[in-house]
């Protein structure tokens, strides 16, 4: 059977057909309404319009003074799959929509189906730099729901690997963020040491991203032996070279004018937004949830909160190089204070038999099957739980319905969050400092659109 012929007309049609996002796109300035327009300039901040100044807008402003332009998606650029629409006049922004959901997974509904063993495997995915801050959210939120104790030692493993794995995507932070300003040595520098962290987790959990390790009732493995040289060295070799950076960028006359002064927001702008992490810490707001609301045994550990002044896109790279430092210094305490004992909950609703018992004893081979087949029942009911990652607060909400999967899922994701304050840092900037102000909001698209 032939092809069908595609006449030349028809072909160009094709070639020249528009994609829409809908109501996501960025409309031309003469037909978006004033209100929609106020709301694009930042009036998302006073949605009730009392305190809106209209002579703060150009509504006036002729269509064809400015101009409307796709930057991404891209992958490499915009550190996951992000599209945003800028209205340009000349070289300065007037406008920003981020246009998402090009790497939607469905990973809350595809939990609901889901049995709450297996859910870890889902929820490990969605901020692929923190899997084990991943992890920790929602086996917490099960605990809750299940009113199981997690032993003294599992407690203080996953506050170790959180705070590891908290270096190693800070580490990723300072490398992508050197190159998106042209610094490729950081690049270099931030993986080479992030690789340390990385063939711990592998040697402790098997793999070095996406782990399932922080599971309901404690973690998956015990650390392996010599696991205190192994930190040791990572702590020793990782705080030194912190002070490489600084002196490779901090200084830097080219770096600081690219991140000093640019983009700044309020404190009343980031507490009206909601952003977290960070993000919200370099406005002066010292909210950290390992402070201010403690879990795990953070209230036992010294640590400092680390803030900023301004807001801009400087204080938030000086941000996430202190928090190194602090993670650095609670994983040395980690590794002091570490109690012996059991690694996870001998509470046998929860926790498989131990592997060797499976070949001795038929009631351990049905236990484990059934554990690993249809799940263990959680109680009816409904909790939230939340940790400091990253990026900020990270929260899993789960509804319970006394069955073995979730009736409901959701999360809190804090680059979800973060992600509107492009418009309000855009605003005024120059196009040039579009990358950097991205690069430093931290978004991972995997948890945005999840």
């Amino acid at each position: 059977m032939s092809e069908p012929v595609i006449r030349t007309a028809e072909r160009l049609d094709l070639l020249t057909a528009e994609t829409s996002e809908g109501v996501q796109e960025l409309q031309r300035r003469d037909v978006t309404t004033p209100g929609e327009l106020s709301r694009e300039v930042g009036a998302v901040l006073r949605l009730d319009g009392r305190s809106f100044d209209p002579n703060s807008v150009d509504f006036d402003r002729r269509d064809d003074e400015t101009m409307i332009i796709n930057m991404g998606p891209s992958h490499p650029s915009t550190h996951g799959v992000l599209r945003l629409m800028l209205e340009l006049d000349g070289e300065f922004v007037l406008r920003t929509k981020p246009v998402i959901g090009y790497l939607h997974t469905g990973m809350e509904k595809t939990g609901e189906e889901l049995s709450y063993v297996q859910g870890g495997t889902n929820v490990t995915r969605m901020d692929y730099l923190s899997p084990v801050i991943n992890e920790l959210s929602y086996s917490m939120a099960v605990e809750t729901l299940l009113g199981i104790e997690v032993p003294e030692r599992a407690v203080w493993i996953r506050m170790m690997m959180s705070e590891l794995n908290r270096i190693s995507s800070h580490l990723v932070w300072m490398a992508t963020n050197g190159m998106d300003l042209g610094a490729s040595s950081m690049m270099i520098y931030g993986l080479r040491e992030r690789e340390l962290i990385l063939a711990f987790f592998e040697k402790t959990a098997g793999l070095r991203m996406n782990l399932n390790y922080v599971r309901p009732g404690g973690v998956a493995a015990d650390l392996p032996d010599g696991w205190q040289d192994d930190v040791l060295v990572i702590c020793d070799t990782i705080n030194e070279r912190t002070y490489e950076y600084d002196q490779l960028l901090t200084g830097q006359p080219i770096f600081r004018a690219r991140m000093v002064g640019v983009a700044p927001m309020t404190a009343e702008e980031a507490l009206a937004l909601s952003v977290t992490g960070p993000l919200l810490r370099s406005t002066g707001v010292p909210w950290d949830l390992r402070r201010s609301m403690p879990y795990l045994a953070y209230d036992q550990v010294d640590f400092d909160v680390i803030v900023g002044t301004y807001g801009d896109n400087f204080d938030r790279y000086a941000i996430r190089l202190n928090e190194i430092r602090e993670s650095i210094r609670i994983v040395r305490q980690c590794i002091d204070m570490m109690p012996g004992g059991d690694y996870r909950s001998q509470d046998p609703k929860v926790t498989p038999p131990p592997r060797a018992r499976i070949g001795e004893s038929m009631e351990a081979l049905i236990h484990h099957f059934k554990l690993f087949t249809e799940g263990f029942h959680v109680p009816a009911g409904e909790v939230y739980s939340a940790v400091e990652s990253p990026r900020g607060e990270l929260g899993c909400y789960i509804v319970a319905d006394g069955g073995p999967k979730p009736y409901r899922i959701h999360v809190r994701g804090p680059s979800f969050v973060n992600l509107q304050a492009v418009s309000l840092l855009m605003r005024g900037g120059a196009m040039s400092d579009t990358i950097t102000v991205i690069s430093t909001i931290d978004p991972v698209m995997g948890e945005v659109d999840r």
